[in-house]
């Protein structure tokens, strides 16, 4: 596992609230995406001032959050402002994408109303709202008070969409920092993220305070 800091900033988004809202990504490409993987070692990733863009990933920041992430998932650099770091993950119906945002001290909402908000890029087969099917649970084993949702169905795309890419399955984490929450959206074709879930579970029982 590769150790990765990152320092301050499951679905781009709105600062009022967090990453399973308004400005999800669509649906990632099927395998065989060329983006190169940057090298790997310890990262830290600078809190921005609120009043500027947030920036590129950088060393030395001191305080923040640290995870270690799968060493075969392949960091790429944030397609967005938005994204403080992403990942590139391969799986047997085509990639998946872990994208995570952090949108500056005390914004991107509570974990609940963000669970809902994943929840309603999804819609079900048989028509029940997809809030009736997702799961949130809390993680044990973390040094810091971590949610994950987890809810499959017909993916809308969020406000990239209109999309509709069914047998689809999002697991968010929301981890506390620091001075706000960070979120891990990880989204992408079912058995994809379902082959990857406990990496993922692991990922999240890394996160630490840094500092």
């Amino acid at each position: 596992m590769a150790s990765m800091k990152l320092a301050t900033a499951l679905c781009l988004f709105s600062v009022t609230f967090a990453a399973c809202s308004g400005s999800a990504d669509p649906p990632v490409a099927k395998s065989g995406s060329t983006a190169a993987t940057p090298p790997r070692g310890s990262q830290t990733l600078p809190i921005p001032n609120s009043s500027t863009a947030p920036q590129s990933p950088a060393r030395g920041a001191s305080v923040g959050l640290v995870w270690e992430s799968p060493e075969h998932w392949a960091e790429e650099a944030p397609s967005s402002n938005m994204r403080r770091t992403q990942f590139r993950v391969a799986g047997p119906e085509g990639d998946a994408e872990c994208v995570v945002y952090y949108f500056g001290p005390g914004q991107g909402g509570d974990p609940a109303s963000n669970a809902t908000r994943c929840a309603k890029q999804f819609s079900q087969p048989d028509g029940r709202p997809s809030t009736d099917v997702m799961s949130v649970i809390t993680l044990e084993g973390s040094s810091v008070a971590v949610s994950i949702v987890e809810v499959t169905g017909i993916y809308d795309g969020g406000m990239t969409g209109p999309i509709d890419a069914p047998n689809y399955m999002l697991l968010g984490g929301i981890a506390q920092g620091p001075d706000a929450s960070w979120f891990f959206k990880f989204i992408g074709p079912e058995p994809t993220i379902r082959a990857e879930r406990e990496n993922f579970l692991e990922m999240m029982r890394s996160i630490r305070t840094d500092g």
